[in-house]
């Protein structure tokens, strides 16, 4: 018998090591690196005004301006306008540094769209440009501060291309064509022509820039935000991923590539520089400093060519600037020809898990219009793919609970011969065909499910701000009810508690869903065999409470998800119990309703 509650115990500690696991990586460890790097950022701020106030001929840093229409104006600009995208381009440096994506909203209930670009000048800066390359060209080749001059269209649309021209006075003309489809793809079309005497050589560049690490990098230890790109050549290309904090500690990454793809990411957003896919060019991550701050780049360099004199060459290069929604992803993976731009978004180790739960969700949610309904139906898919293995799980558990006075006899006939107990009792499952194992077995194979599930909430942009049963306004977060103001019938938020605020809004805060999880926990594990060991059997029964705490934080969708799958365990758990006879909590409740016989 003492083997017996060693196992036991094994078993449990393994299941509580595994979900305390997911709890630390997904919740207080992000949270641990969001107070670091804020406390970092204070402590620069504080060290910049320091040195700032020793010395006035020390370098500075830059000066960054608030009114973005301040950093607009330093240079003529081409508006930018189709149905997903809304912002500017300008004129020097032909550089698309101001765009907003008009069909997604920053925070849900306000106008204003997100921002991907924003202009030099602003702090955090986040831009797109292209040039050439040729450091002994008489005359200089487009740069990142060159004038160009709009020479064709007014607006840039999805129907009116704009064309830029630059002479460099020294016998070479440069024509820019640029265009956008009705989704997030630029096209960069660059023509240089010789009208000199000499030959000269040249190479297209592409990059994608943003200055310093953005505020809100890293608030999930899941999520991938930093670099990103695919390399390789056919049929051998792989996607390489560096997060920011890994970023700035390697500050030079080089890959030869035939095509690929690379960028900069955020959780939902993506700026890739997409080049000629039968093209051999030369990419690059890279950390600058600028003045005491950090810029990080993604670049892709092409082909070098000489151009002889009357000769033209002309270089086209694309820029994927837009959401990491799978289907435009995919799609630009088909008509483009890029090599796994579906993997610009994170699905993680257990892709393989990932990736057909999105499919089903994303396919259901096709069918009845919500993805809350959605997650429901996928919590009876998985319910029925374990049905087999559930099902003898719960049967021996059913038989377990039987057995139980069978079971004291034997702990009582042989209290002083702990071995004896444990042969006999072991003896007792052989003979009823009972896996005293068997039940933690389906809880283990659904953590993997589990884990996947709440990837694909965080990562997936399609679960971004979508609603379910009219309280929660999105499934990718937090409940937001709250047992401290009953749910929202108190006209009080409890963050504005003194002292406490923090706690109940924190730690505290339990929602409506988090308390529905508790419960059908408590009561799937009311079904289960008690314990031998009462140690294990008050561990087991404190087991719901301190659950209903730590899930309590997670998106809103995977507590439907679990509460969910816990109430289908529960009643395929009642008709197996019914079926052995064995005693459940159900029963045993509405039994004290029954009136006695008179």
């Amino acid at each position: 018998m003492k083997n017996e509650n060693t196992r036991n115990t094994i078993i449990f500690i393994v299941c509580s090591v595994l979900i305390m696991g997911i709890y630390y990586f997904a919740v207080l460890r992000p949270q641990a690196e969001r107070r670091a790097v804020q406390q970092q950022a204070q402590a620069e701020q504080s060290q910049t005004a320091d040195n700032a106030a020793r010395t006035a001929l020390s370098p500075q840093g830059p000066t960054f301006v608030t009114d973005r229409s301040q950093a607009l104006s330093t240079a003529a600009r081409v508006p930018i306008q189709s149905g997903t995208l809304k912002g500017s381009l300008s004129l020097q440096g032909g550089r698309i540094d101001d765009l907003f994506l008009t069909d997604y909203r920053e925070v849900q209930d306000k106008p204003q769209p997100v921002e991907l670009f924003r202009p030099q000048g602003m702090q955090n800066a986040y831009f797109a440009q292209f040039g050439w390359t040729g450091p002994n060209v008489a005359g200089g080749v487009p740069g990142p501060n060159t004038v160009w001059r709009l020479t064709n269209g007014s607006t840039l649309t999805p129907t009116t291309p704009v064309t830029l021209t630059w002479d460099n006075g020294q016998g070479l003309r440069f024509t820019r064509v640029i265009s956008v489809d009705d989704k997030y793809v630029f096209s960069v079309q660059d023509t240089a022509q010789n009208l000199g005497t000499q030959a000269i050589t040249i190479a297209p560049y592409g990059s994608v820039q943003r200055q310093g690490v953005p505020p809100a990098a890293g608030s999930s230890h899941i999520v991938h935000e930093g670099a990103i790109g695919t390399f390789g050549k056919p049929g051998d290309y792989r996607t390489e991923q560096k997060k920011y904090k890994d970023w700035l500690k390697e500050p030079r990454i080089e890959n030869a590539s035939t095509g690929g793809w690379l960028g900069i990411t955020d959780k939902y957003w993506l700026a890739a520089l997409l080049p000629q896919q039968n093209e051999a060019v030369e990419t690059e991550f890279r950390v600058r400093d600028l003045n005491g701050a950090q810029q990080l780049e993604a670049n892709v360099l092409g082909t070098t060519r000489t151009i002889q004199p009357g000769a033209t060459a002309t270089e086209t290069q694309r820029l994927f600037a837009g959401v990491k929604r799978a289907e435009v992803l995919k799609s630009y993976e088909q008509s483009l020809n890029l090599p796994r731009f579906v993997y610009a978004i994170d699905w993680g180790m257990f892709w393989f898990l990932t990736r057909p739960i999105f499919w089903i969700l994303e396919n259901v949610y096709g069918l009845v219009g919500s993805f809350g309904v959605a997650i429901l139906a996928l919590t009876v898919i998985v319910k029925l793919v374990m049905f087999p293995l559930a099902n003898n799980a719960y049967a021996s558990m059913s038989k377990m609970r039987n057995l139980q006075p069978k079971m004291e006899e034997i702990k009582k006939k042989f209290k002083d011969d702990p071995q004896k107990q444990q042969q006999e009792t072991m003896a007792l499952y052989q003979r009823e065909k009972i896996n005293p194992v068997a039940g933690c077995l389906p809880l283990v194979l659904q953590i993997p499910v589990f884990y996947a599930l709440y990837k694909v909430l965080t990562v997936t942009i399609e679960m971004r701000h979508q609603p379910f049963l009219g309280f929660i306004h999105d499934l990718s977060a937090r409940d937001p009810s709250s047992i401290w103001n009953l749910f929202g019938l108190i006209p009080w938020d409890p963050a504005m508690a003194p002292l406490i605020g923090g706690l109940l809004a924190g730690p505290l805060h339990l929602g409506l869903l988090a308390i529905a999880y508790g419960l059908t926990m408590w009561l799937q594990t009311a079904m289960n065999p008690p314990a031998a060991d009462p140690v294990q059997r008050q561990i087991f029964q404190f087991m719901p409470l301190l659950f209903t705490f730590i899930m309590a934080p997670f998106a809103a969708g995977l507590l439907i998800y679990w509460a969910w799958s816990n109430i289908l365990t529960i009643l395929q758990q009642y008709v197996i119990m019914h079926r052995y006879k064995a005693e459940n909590p159900i029963d045993t409740f509405f039994a004290r309703f029954k009136k006695s016989p008179a």
